[in-house]
């Protein structure tokens, strides 16, 4: 790579994925719902193409719209290189979840700077048999999307943290009072079901990533969790999604600026990762590598 490219500008086009009860973008100008042929399959739902203070951005419905998809059956894989293959170099991440402190109570939102990974029937990695690869995920996501997230969620006076851990469990079934203490134990912010291996995936596809986590309850921890009704855990949920659009239109054009290549590195995730001799790579994996890894391949 020439030092002129290493220092050019990337015009940036911006993924957005929305969780739970978040299943549109208000504001979207030049919109068009476009089917994405992947390689691995289906992704959740058709992409929305569209421009944010003409800003290209991309948005997904984590479960389809409609929510027809549990975390567990979500092709994360699918979703991933459909939006690198749609051209997105960062992805904003929209996620419910509960709470495992007393300090982020519902309606609070956290931009997550690490995980723990608890999930266990997903489909973790496009590399495999016949092309290995190693990416580090010490630090998993994005800490300039994370400051930016931050600075506008400041800005809009939304309750706030900056950092904190997301422990992501299987599910579809919510976790004991015993595990919900253990995840408390060990430090962690929120919990929920859905950023892994999403986040791992887009490291491997080297997009920037960042997490927003909104707060819809307190974990079954909590001596009230007990007493919350499903109507006022929607409430919140919606709520959140409302902020989370208006979160989306604060931030878009902020991220959306020209820029150099990430400090943090993240665009070049797979300068060292891949292990396998170039002789011996599989030619039917490299063939479904195109998108996620055709800088390197």
């Amino acid at each position: 790579m020439t030092a002129s490219t290493e220092t050019s500008p990337t015009e940036p086009i911006i993924g957005i994925v929305g969780g739970s009860g978040l299943y549109d973008i208000d504001g979207l100008e030049d919109t068009a719902w476009k089917t994405i042929h992947t390689p691995w399959g289906a992704p959740s739902d058709k992409l929305l193409f569209g421009r944010l203070s003409g800003v290209q951005c991309v948005f997904l419905p984590r479960h389809g719209r409609g929510h027809p998809l549990s975390p567990t059956h979500l092709n994360y894989r699918a979703n991933i290189d459909a939006l690198k293959r749609a051209g997105c170099t960062d992805v904003i991440s929209l996620s419910a979840v509960g709470s495992l402190k007393a300090e982020l109570p519902p309606g609070h939102f956290v931009i997550v700077d690490q995980f723990i990974d608890r999930s266990f029937a997903r489909e973790k990695s496009f590399f495999g048999e016949g092309i290995v690869a190693h990416v580090s995920m010490a630090h998993p996501v994005c800490s300039r999307l994370g400051d930016h997230l931050h600075a506008a969620c400041t800005e809009l006076g939304l309750p706030v943290t900056r950092g904190g851990t997301y422990l992501v469990m299987e599910g579809p079934q919510f976790s004991t009072k015993a595990e919900s203490e253990l995840y408390r134990s060990w430090g962690c912010s929120v919990i929920g079901m859905t950023n892994m291996p999403e986040a791992k995936l887009a490291r491997e596809a080297e997009l920037c990533y960042a997490t927003v986590a909104m707060v819809t309850d307190y974990d079954c921890w909590h001596p009230d969790h007990d007493h919350v009704t499903v109507d006022a855990v929607v409430r919140v949920l919606l709520e959140n999604a409302d902020k989370a659009r208006g979160l989306v239109r604060h931030v878009v054009p902020k991220v959306g600026q020209a820029r150099p290549l990430c400090h943090a590195g993240c665009d070049r995730a797979l300068d060292n990762a891949l292990i396998t001799a170039p002789d011996r790579r599989d030619a039917a994996l490299l063939s479904r590598l195109d998108a996620v890894a055709g800088r390197v391949l």
